[in-house]
C-alpha cells in the first residue's frame, strides 16, 4: 500500500464510536500503515432516538449506512462495537479485523447521591444489589437480552427503554428517571466512567450479547490493501471468541433483537470456553449450553452450541419472540 494513500475509516458520531474510530486509527499508525481520516456517517439508529431498537428495526440500523458507504466506495473501512454487526453482512463485505476485547459483561449502574455505594466499597453480588433496589424497580435497557435475564431476578420490575450517549443517559438516571441502568461495562470502561459501575454482572445472571466488549474493522472483501494493513492490529483470541459467538446466532436463527446471550472466554493459549444462553422474554424459562475447544475451532464450537440449545427447546423461545 502506498504511503502516501489516506485511508477514509467511516464510523458513528457517538463518543464510543468516535473512541473506537480514533483507537483503530492509532493503532494503525503505529504500524506504519497511512494515515486515517474519520468520515463521521448519521446512521437511522442515530436518527431514531425516540423508538425502543426492537420496534425501529434492530441493531441494523446503526451499521446500513455505513456499510453502504463501504459498499460504494466512499469509505475503505468502517469501525464497529461488534454486537452491532448483522450476522449477515452485506454482499461483498467482511470482518477483517477486531481488538483486544475490553470486559464483557453487563454491568448495573446506579444513580449518585441516592445512598448506595458503588464498585470498590459495595455491592458483591447481584442479591445485594436486588435488597438495595427492592421487588420493583425501574431499570433503563433498550435490550430485550437484558429485560428478558433480568426479569428472572426481578419479576416485578419495570423495563424502560433508554438511549442516547453514555452522558445522557447517566445523567437521565442520576435525576430519577430511572432506579438503575444496565450498560455494557466495555463502554463505560473505555470512556472513563469504571467508577459508575456498581456491579459487574456475572454469567449467572446475565450472559452477554455476542461481540460485547470487542470493536470490529469492516471492510471490502477484495481489498487486499486494507486487508493486510488491518491485520497487523488483529487480535486472534478476540476473533476466535467473535467467531464462537457469531455462530451461535447463525445456529440459532437469530438476530440483534432476540433473546441470545452468547460468551466465548480464553481457558489458556490454546483453548477457549463458550456459554450461550436463549431466555423466554419474561425470564420464565433460560436455557443454557456450554463447551469448550481449541481456539481454532470457535465456529464449529459455537454450531455446536447452537444445536444443544435447539435440543432443549431454544426454537420454542424464539419463534415466540418473532
Amino acid at each position: 500500500m502506498s504511503p502516501d494513500r489516506e485511508l477514509r475509516l467511516g464510523t458513528r458520531g457517538s463518543q464510543l464510536a468516535l473512541w473506537q474510530a480514533n483507537t483503530v486509527a492509532e493503532r494503525l499508525a503505529a504500524t506504519g500503515a497511512p494515515p486515517c481520516r474519520i468520515v463521521i456517517i448519521k446512521t437511522s439508529g442515530d436518527r431514531l432516538q425516540d423508538a425502543p431498537l426492537s420496534e425501529a428495526g434492530g441493531k441494523r440500523l446503526f451499521v446500513k449506512e455505513i456499510e453502504d458507504a463501504l459498499v460504494s466506495d466512499a469509505i475503505d473501512l468502517a469501525v464497529h462495537s461488534s454486537k452491532d454487526l448483522p450476522v449477515e453482512l452485506a454482499p461483498g463485505l467482511t470482518v477483517a479485523a477486531v481488538l483486544p476485547r475490553e470486559d464483557p459483561r453487563d454491568a448495573l449502574v446506579l444513580p449518585q447521591g441516592a445512598g448506595f455505594k458503588v464498585q470498590g466499597s459495595g455491592f458483591q453480588s447481584v442479591e445485594q444489589v436486588a435488597e438495595a433496589l427492592g421487588p420493583a424497580p425501574t431499570i433503563g435497557t433498550s435490550s430485550v437480552r437484558r429485560t428478558a435475564q433480568l426479569s428472572a431476578l426481578w419479576p416485578q420490575a419495570r423495563f424502560v427503554p433508554v438511549r442516547g450517549n453514555l452522558d445522557t443517559r447517566l445523567r437521565k438516571l442520576d435525576e430519577g428517571q430511572y432506579s438503575a441502568l444496565v450498560l455494557a461495562a466495555a463502554g463505560l470502561k473505555r470512556l472513563g466512567w469504571e467508577s459508575r459501575i456498581s456491579l459487574a454482572l456475572p454469567l449467572s445472571a446475565c450472559v452477554p450479547a455476542p461481540g460485547q466488549g470487542i470493536v470490529a474493522v469492516e471492510i471490502r472483501t477484495d481489498d487486499e490493501p486494507v486487508r493486510r494493513a488491518v491485520a497487523a492490529i488483529s487480535d486472534t483470541t478476540a476473533f476466535a471468541a467473535l467467531d464462537a459467538e457469531r455462530a451461535v446466532v447463525v445456529g440459532l436463527g437469530g438476530g440483534c433483537q432476540t433473546p441470545i446471550g452468547a460468551l466465548a472466554s480464553p481457558v489458556d493459549r490454546e483453548t477457549i470456553e463458550l456459554v450461550g444462553v436463549v431466555v423466554a422474554p419474561d425470564g420464565s424459562r433460560i436455557i443454557r449450553a456450554a463447551g469448550r475447544a481449541a481456539i481454532e475451532s470457535g465456529q464449529a464450537l459455537g454450531t455446536r452450541i447452537a444445536r444443544e440449545l435447539m435440543e432443549q427447546g431454544a426454537a420454542e423461545i424464539l419463534a415466540a419472540c418473532r
